[in-house]
């Protein structure tokens, strides 16, 4: 069954005719970036160019997509909107609130139990408003979408950074905080910036131990965790076309982790595939009448050099596998310098744990290349030093790799683990024996994000980021300095062996089967739905409307913090065992900060209260600040915001009464999720002013009231012993989003339009 087959068709009408206006309007041949976003403008056919980096534009997104730790307060705003149901299709997928600890049937179990409010809100609040529910166990969100939903040429718009992944049919799929999606699921037009292009050629085609994932890898290496904000990442060349769609998506997913709006790549072969596997050949029977708009035009790939802002250009023939880590997902190494690298930094060493699966590795290939790995180490009699953790991305591919001997393969491994179909210890869900130690060690691990206490809550936990198929090797060897290629091991016998080299199915052979594949429709009419949300619940709050601008400059203000160096969502409203608050702002606003790095003492969750002179834990300081009535600012150092599109990092300083956030530098979603929730994000018009804010400074804003596009604003800093500092801060608020900043919030303003 193909969902949305009738959207997807009036998509692919529309295109010839707005193909044909955007190219009148650019006057040169079109990127297959362009003509996705130019296809899906608010407008209508374009009137205009717009200027990429500089032009904010309205957009009409095909559909959207939420995970349960982000739909919860997604929704909670949505149900304020007034709307008996939403305008384009959406679904919620539960993925991110089920724990990894014994093994798929208990884990499953346990989650269901322990979030059964949660899960019962979320499949009410579908039901009534139209929202297609992917229940517990049905897998993650961005394979659930790849297989079911993402179709060549769409553009789509998922509360979870990682939404990127459905480039891997072709699609401009971008990240977004809940505030946006309620836009777009209340029929409002969706503003981004015009992105900057960066193209990729790839050449040649991969062998042996290399994969896709070696691609983002080095493309992380390249462009660092900050070298795409702002942009769209567009592949193309012979190299792309011999990947398949599976290994596209584990490309455009990594994106995320180099700030890239998206990536995506042209329709192709390996796409109609794939979308034939996964039963819908009628999406390749539409694509294949426009395919030619589907892709960029042949003189930019012939030319890309005039076409793209930045051209990076790597052959995939001689690409090697590559490991990325320690607690940054940029530093790149490959995998024959590995051993010298680590040495020289002080890494251990030796693995305990692997760990196959996220969003970013869970495909039916993935699974099938890292099981012909375990299959081989046992015919040759080696056992695997480290604990081998599987977490299949969809139950579609689990039950398909089960009926296929995958599963099978990695249980001839005796410590190995099958979990759930869920995010697990991707996302902090791990409940790993021994982490409160804090002990230093080593994981490897398919995933896309290392950040420092990330998977297993352990600051001393260094994880290494590599493909599925290296990832098994190191299980076996139990050491990350292991290279494949050249590397022998001792199997049983005492015989030196080395590993054959991966192999696997890009699709299964008999297709894919499932019995239940863990969907739930929503009624025709949901208006005889009534959606509970209990007032004594610690789990989720409705919510209350943010205060609106009193039209003044703000005054008296304290530094709450002064985060030193990286500065992510994850230091900002951690995940891990707080998911569970995500649908109660006022006990989730309890994490608020309390991993960032006081720059002043270079500790963490420890701040100075102005008020007593006393150090405290941050949100109880600034809950005393708003107590008080005293209003404060966060300042941040380069890329603050970087990781997760979760909103909650910016509702939780707003619920909590800080006023501005100012850095030297923001992560897209990051900064639009403030300027949402109705808060000032502001950049140093000088860096170098970051030095002069003191702990003990007040700030004053003395030209907040002509607020106005393009206008810096004045912020005077009053250091303890009476001298100031003026700093000149930049912004990017457009007109609408200084409205957003006068309401209070974007919702706030949806409202006051309604009335």
């Amino acid at each position: 069954m193909t969902f949305d087959i009738d959207m997807i068709k009036k998509v692919y009408e529309r295109y010839p005719e707005r193909i044909a206006a955007a190219r009148q309007v650019v006057g040169k041949p079109l990127t297959l970036s362009e003509k996705i976003l130019y296809t899906h403008l608010w407008e209508g056919n374009a009137t205009q160019a717009y200027e990429r980096g500089n032009s904010y534009v309205d957009f009409a997104p095909d559909r959207v997509a939420m995970q349960d730790a982000t739909a919860q307060m997604a929704l909670l705003q949505f149900m304020q909107a007034g709307k008996a149901k939403v305008a384009v299709p959406s679904t919620a997928h539960a993925d991110h609130l089920i724990q990894a600890k014994v093994g798929a049937d208990k884990d499953l179990q346990e989650g269901i139990n322990k979030n059964s409010e949660v899960f019962n809100f979320l499949s009410s609040v579908c039901d009534k408003y139209g929202i297609g529910f992917w229940k517990p166990g049905a897998g993650i969100i961005h394979q659930v979408v790849l297989e079911n939903y993402a179709f060549p040429g769409g553009m789509m718009i998922g509360t979870d950074s990682h939404t990127v992944n459905a480039g891997g049919l072709g699609m401009v799929a971008i990240g977004v905080g809940g505030a946006d999606a309620v836009d777009v699921m209340a029929g409002m037009a969706w503003e981004l910036k015009m992105p900057k292009l960066i193209g990729v050629k790839l050449t040649g085609k991969m062998s042996g131990w290399t994969s896709a994932k070696d691609v983002i890898l080095k493309v992380a290496g390249i462009l660092t965790v900050k070298g795409g904000t702002g942009c769209i990442v567009e592949y193309f060349g012979e190299g792309a076309e011999s990947l398949s769609a599976t290994g596209k998506g584990t490309i455009c997913n990594m994106g995320a982790e180099i700030g890239a709006t998206t990536s995506t790549f042209g329709y192709d072969d390996s796409m109609r595939r794939y979308l034939a596997s996964t039963g819908r050949q009628d999406v390749v029977d539409a694509a294949d009448q426009i395919a030619e708009h589907l892709t960029g035009d042949p003189e930019v790939y012939a030319n890309p050099e005039q076409y793209f802002d930045q051209l990076i250009e790597i052959n995939l023939s001689e690409l090697t596998p590559h490991l990325n880590g320690p607690f940054t997902p940029d530093l790149a190494t490959p995998v024959s310098e590995f051993r010298a690298k680590a040495e020289a930094n002080g890494w251990p060493l030796e693995v305990e744990w692997a760990l196959i699966g996220s969003c970013t590795n869970s495909s039916y290939e993935d699974l099938s290349r890292a099981a012909s790995i375990v299959e081989d180490a046992v015919a040759k009699g080696v056992k695997p030093k480290a604990i081998l953790g599987i977490n299949p991305g969809s139950e579609q591919v689990k039950y398909t790799a089960e009926r296929d001997g995958f599963l099978d393969s990695f249980r001839k491994f005796e410590n190995a683990r099958i979990f759930t179909n869920a995010c697990g210890p991707c996302i902090g869900q791990w409940d790993r024996e021994g982490a409160e130690k804090g002990e230093k060690n080593s994981i490897i691990h398919s995933f896309n994000r290392n950040f420092a206490k990330r998977a297993d809550g352990n600051p001393n936990t260094h994880a290494f980021v590599a493909s599925p198929e290296m990832v098994a090797a190191v299980a076996i060897s139990g050491r990350l300095d292991f290279n494949p290629i050249t590397d022998t091991l001792t199997n049983e016998a005492g015989e030196q062996i080395k590993l054959d080299e991966p192999k696997g199915s890009e699709l299964p052979a008999k297709g894919f089967a499932v019995e239940d594949a863990g969907y739930q429709a929503p009624s025709e009419d949901g208006s005889h739905v009534v959606v509970n949300v209990s007032p004594t619940s610690d789990r989720l709050q409705l919510l209350e409307e943010f205060p609106a601008w009193d039209g003044k400059n703000i005054e008296g203000a304290k530094v709450l913090i002064k985060a030193f160096g990286k500065c992510t969502t994850d230091h900002i409203s951690m995940a891990g065992p707080w998911l569970k608050y995500r649908g109660h702002l006022d006990n989730i606003s309890n994490n608020m900060l309390i991993g960032a790095v006081n720059a002043y003492n270079m500790e963490t969750n420890k701040v100075k209260n102005q008020l007593t002179g006393e150090y405290g834990e941050v949100p109880a300081v600034q809950r005393a600040y708003k107590a008080a009535g005293i209003p404060s600012i966060v300042v941040g150092d380069q890329n603050y915001g970087e990781g997760s599109s979760r909103e909650h990092a910016a509702m939780e300083p707003r619920h909590l009464g800080v006023k501005a956030v100012l850095v030297k530098s923001f992560a897209r979603i990051h900064e639009t999720n403030l300027k949402k929730q109705g808060m000032l994000g502001l950049t140093f018009a000088n860096e170098a002013d970051y030095d002069k804010i003191q702990e003990d400074d007040t700030v004053n804003f003395l030209d907040l009231e002509q607020f106005a596009p393009g206008k810096q604003l004045t912020l005077e800093f009053v250091h303890a012993d009476g001298t100031k500092d003026i700093i000149m801060a930049n912004h990017t608020y457009n007109d609408q989003q200084i409205d957003w900043f006068k309401a209070g919030s974007a919702l706030n303003l949806i409202k006051q339009q309604e009335n």
